[in-house]
C-alpha cells in the first residue's frame, strides 16, 4: 500500500504533464496531426471513466453507454443546424451553437435517457442487465437510423463547432485543453464522489447487496443516481465528439462502441477512475499506429489486448503504479 501511494500520484502526475505538453511540441516538430489524435483519445477517456463509476465500482456492466454517447452528439448537431439555417425546434426557439446551452442540454438528455434506462434495468442483474441495457442502446441506434430529416444513416454535419461564451473552439489548440480540462475535472470530481458516503455504499453494494439492505440503505437510489450522473458525463464526451470530428452518426450509439468503452476500461485499470485515461491514449494511438502498417489491424491489436488483460489485471495504471485490480 505504502508503495502504491508513493507512484500512482508521480505516475498520473507525469502523464498529465506530458499531455499538457503535448500541443507546442507537436506544433515544434510539425505533426500537429498528433493533437488531433490525443485530443479523440481525451474524449473517449471522458466517456470510460464515466463508465468505470459504474462497471468498476457498482459492477454494472452496461452495453449501453454509446446511446448516452450518441444523444449528446446528435444534441449538440442538431442545436447547431437548426440554428444555423433558422429553423424553429421548439415553438420558436431556433436552437443554439453556444456551449454554454448545448453541453448542458447534451448531459440532461443523456442523463434523463439514463434514468429511464436505470429505472428499468436496475431492478436486474448479472446477464439481464446487460441485454436490457444493450437492448435500450440499439433503440436509439435505430431511431436516429430512422430520422431522414437529420441524415438517417448517413449521418448529419456540423456547420462549424459551437462557440464557448462567444469564442469560436475552431483553434485545434484551444479546444484540446478544453477537453483535457474537461477530464481532469470530471475525473476529479467522480474520485471525490467513489471517496465519499455515496461511493463507500455503491461499492459495499457492488460486494454484498443484502448486507447493505440489512444495514439500512436502499441499493437502487444509489445504483439509479450514479448510472444517471455516469449517463450524463457521457453526454458530455458526446458533445464533444460531436466538435471534435464536425459530424455526426448513428454509428456513435452503435453496441460496438459500447464494447470499445469496456475494452478502454479494462485496459486501462477497471475501478481506478485513472485507468480508463491510460486505456484509451493506449488504444487509439495503438490503432493509429497499426493503420500505418496494415489494412487487417484489427488481427493484431486483438491478441495485444488478450496478452494485458491476461496478464496485467490491473490494467495498464496497474501495470505502472503497482496497483492490482480492486484495490481501493
Amino acid at each position: 500500500m505504502r508503495s502504491f501511494l508513493g507512484r500512482a500520484p508521480l505516475t498520473t502526475a507525469a502523464l498529465l504533464l506530458a499531455l499538457a505538453a503535448l500541443p507546442p511540441v507537436a506544433e515544434a516538430v510539425g505533426n500537429p496531426f498528433l493533437i488531433t489524435m490525443v485530443n479523440r483519445a481525451l474524449i473517449y477517456a471522458l466517456a470510460a471513466v464515466a463508465l468505470d463509476l459504474v462497471m468498476g465500482y457498482g459492477r454494472l456492466v452496461s452495453f449501453g453507454h454509446a446511446a448516452f454517447f450518441g444523444l449528446g452528439a446528435y444534441t449538440v448537431a442538431i442545436l447547431s443546424t437548426h440554428a444555423m439555417q433558422g429553423l424553429p425546434l421548439v415553438g420558436e426557439w431556433v436552437g443554439s451553437n453556444e456551449a454554454l446551452v448545448a453541453w448542458p442540454l447534451a448531459m440532461a438528455i443523456s442523463g434523463l435517457y439514463a434514468l429511464v434506462v436505470g429505472l428499468i434495468s436496475l431492478r436486474t442483474s448479472g446477464v439481464y442487465f446487460i441485454m436490457i441495457t444493450l437492448a435500450f442502446g440499439q433503440l436509439v441506434y435505430y431511431l436516429f437510423i430512422s430520422l431522414q430529416g437529420y441524415g438517417g444513416e448517413d449521418g448529419l454535419p456540423l456547420w462549424l463547432r459551437n462557440t464557448l461564451g462567444g469564442v469560436e473552439l475552431g483553434d485545434a489548440m484551444g479546444f484540446y485543453y478544453l477537453c483535457l480540462g474537461l477530464l481532469v475535472a470530471v475525473w476529479a470530481l467522480l474520485t471525490r464522489v467513489v471517496g465519499s458516503r455515496f461511493g463507500r455504499v455503491i461499492r459495499g453494494c457492488r460486494q454484498n447487496e443484502r448486507r447493505m439492505r440489512a444495514l439500512g440503505y436502499r441499493p437502487l437510489p444509489y445504483k439509479l443516481t450514479a448510472f444517471v450522473l455516469s449517463g450524463a458525463i457521457t453526454g458530455l464526451a458526446g458533445a464533444l465528439i460531436a466538435n471534435h470530428q464536425e459530424y455526426v452518426s448513428p454509428s456513435l450509439m452503435a453496441w460496438h462502441q459500447s464494447g470499445q468503452f469496456m475494452i478502454i476500461v479494462l485496459l486501462g485499470g477497471l475501478s481506478t477512475l485513472v485507468g480508463p485515461i491510460y486505456g484509451a491514449l493506449a488504444l487509439l494511438v495503438l490503432e493509429e499506429v497499426l493503420v500505418s502498417f496494415t489494412a487487417h489491424w484489427q488481427l493484431f491489436l486483438g491478441p495485444l489486448l488478450i496478452l494485458v488483460v491476461l496478464f496485467f489485471r490491473g490494467g495498464l495504471y496497474g501495470a505502472l503504479s503497482g496497483r492490482g485490480e480492486g484495490d481501493g
